[in-house]
């Protein structure tokens, strides 16, 4: 028999587990009783049963350094903007530099209503001691996160077993509550759908496939909507397994600077039932406020469609 599937098939088996999903979350969640689901809500992050706010602050944009050349004052000031919208989860990573300033910015927060996320690149001779010094700089007793950077390898897991086997023992320890893997190439992604260690996935995301995952075995290889099929199937692959999913280059990598394609990126997320949040890299108050009118409309036509149905 053949097993192939046409992207015709593929597109009506994807919506319709996107529409299960969200049909599910609508009789149990925040919509049965609160109304549509916003940005701001608490969302169940995969088998982990950890909870984040469905829009995240990220620290990342261009490697950190926007974020870096706000300085400490201006950047603590935005993600208390974040924070006070109900934005609880933050994402950062060694190679962002950002440690710090997220550190400073959360102080007298309640732990307990944050979800941090941070990442570690390579294979470090002694992973533990530099997730220690991840909880220094952090200023935090444990991660609710933690990631393998940027895998581009097909066999990344083995590859970066020394890692995964301390970030196994972490978790047991309850040094860090989750771990997973940020990916940057597709066979690195499809490993990632696959593997039973991963408990996260952060992915890269767009309807015009935007700094998205490649066949090329490179962190930066060139990408095009061509190749957002497969993501999107991978996507598919990591739910049916129970891996929690957070989208990443939403915007494109600040690359879409039009209103009208932020507008259908984040409808494309919002609506296409691949991820349980999403990260985006603001700069300034008005981003935020966007992001979360563009987030809640997109989810509002998402929940009438589903209460027509």
């Amino acid at each position: 028999m053949d097993r192939r599937i046409t992207r015709r098939q593929f597109i009506r088996g994807t919506a319709a587990l996107a529409g299960t999903a969200f049909l599910s979350s609508c009789s149990t969640g925040p919509f049965a009783e609160k109304g549509p689901p916003t940005a701001a809500d608490q969302v169940t992050l995969g088998k982990t049963g950890l909870k984040l706010s469905r829009l995240g602050f990220g620290t990342g944009s261009k490697g950190g350094s926007i974020h870096r050349g706000l300085g400490n004052r201006e950047f603590t000031r935005l993600l208390r903007y974040a924070y006070d919208q109900g934005i609880t989860y933050i994402d950062t990573a060694q190679n962002y530099k950002t440690h710090e300033m997220v550190r400073d910015a959360i102080q007298g927060l309640p732990r307990e209503k944050l979800f941090i996320q941070s990442k570690m690149p390579g294979v470090p001779e002694k992973p533990l001691e530099v997730l220690d010094r991840y909880r220094q700089e952090l200023g935090v007793d444990y991660i609710d996160s933690l990631l393998s950077h940027v895998a581009v390898k097909a066999d990344w897991d083995e590859e970066r077993k020394r890692v995964l086997d301390a970030l196994e023992e972490a978790k047991d320890k309850k040094i860090i509550l989750s771990h997973g893997v940020s990916c940057h190439s597709l066979p690195a992604l499809r490993r990632a759908a696959e593997l039973d260690w991963v408990d996260v996935n952060l992915v890269r995301i767009n309807p015009k496939g935007v700094h998205m995952d490649t066949p090329a075995e490179e962190w930066n290889a060139r990408s095009d909507v061509t190749h957002l099929p497969a993501v999107q199937r991978q996507m598919t692959i990591m739910r049916q397994n129970g891996h929690g999913v957070i989208g990443m280059k939403i915007i494109g990598n600040g690359d879409f600077t039009a209103a009208e394609e932020r507008e259908r990126s984040i409808r494309f997320a919002m609506q296409g039932g691949f991820v349980d949040a999403v990260v985006i890299g603001f700069k300034n108050t008005d981003e935020i406020d966007e992001a979360i009118l563009r987030i809640n409309r997109a989810l509002s036509q998402t929940a009438d469609r589903a209460a027509v149905a």
